[in-house]
C-alpha cells in the first residue's frame, strides 16, 4: 500500500490565522526545508471545510487542512516509496510530526499554533489498492496497532470513503 497521508489535528485552531502559512511555506520552499522537492504553494482557505493552504512538493504535499471542519496538518505522500508499509507509514509520521515541530516554532505563528500529537487520521488515497472495506482493515489492523501501540485506531467513513482510520494515543 502506498499513498500514505497523516494529518494531525491542531489543538488550538482559533489561536492562528492559517492564511499566515502561505508565507510560512514559500519559505519553505526558498530554503529548502524539507526533504522533498517543494514546487508551490496554493491557498484554498476560501473553500468552506476544505483543502487550506497547499504546499505541492513532488514527492509529498504538505497542507493546512480544514476537510471536515476539522483543521490540522496533512502530510500526503505522492510518491512511490520502495519500503515496508511500516517503513512508509513512520517515513509519514515523522514527516508531518517534523512539520509541525517547524509550524510551531516559526514566528509567523507568534508561539500560538499547537498540534495535539495525540490525535491523528491516517488514511490511503488509493480507491483501488486500500478500499474501504473489511478486507482492507483486517489486512491494515495489525500493522497500525505496531506502529502506534497502545492507541485505539478505529475505522471510519463509507464504502466510497478512502480507507481512515483514526488514533488516539
Amino acid at each position: 500500500v502506498q499513498h500514505i497521508n497523516l494529518k494531525i489535528f491542531i489543538e488550538n485552531p482559533g489561536a492562528v490565522d492559517l492564511a499566515d502559512a502561505v508565507g510560512v511555506f514559500h519559505r519553505w520552499i526558498k530554503d529548502s526545508v524539507c526533504p522533498e522537492m517543494l514546487i508551490d504553494v496554493a491557498d484554498y482557505l476560501h473553500v468552506p471545510a476544505g483543502p487550506g493552504i497547499l504546499l505541492i512538493g513532488h514527492e509529498a504535499n504538505y497542507s493546512f487542512d480544514d476537510r471536515e471542519n476539522r483543521p490540522g496538518l496533512l502530510y500526503n505522500r505522492k510518491a512511490v516509496f520502495d519500503a515496508t508499509f511500516q517503513a512508509r507509514l513512520a517515513q509519514a509520521h515523522r514527516a508531518a510530526l517534523d512539520a509541525c515541530d517547524r509550524l510551531e516554532q516559526d514566528p509567523a505563528f507568534g508561539g500560538k499554533l499547537k498540534f495535539d500529537r495525540n490525535r491523528l487520521e491516517v488514511f490511503v488515497n488509493d480507491r483501488l489498492l486500500a478500499p474501504n472495506t473489511d478486507e482492507t482493515w483486517k489486512a491494515l489492523q495489525p500493522e497500525l496497532a505496531q506502529a502506534f501501540p497502545g492507541a485505539t485506531i478505529a475505522r471510519y467513513g463509507e464504502p466510497r470513503d478512502l480507507f481512515r482510520v483514526t488514533i488516539n494515543k
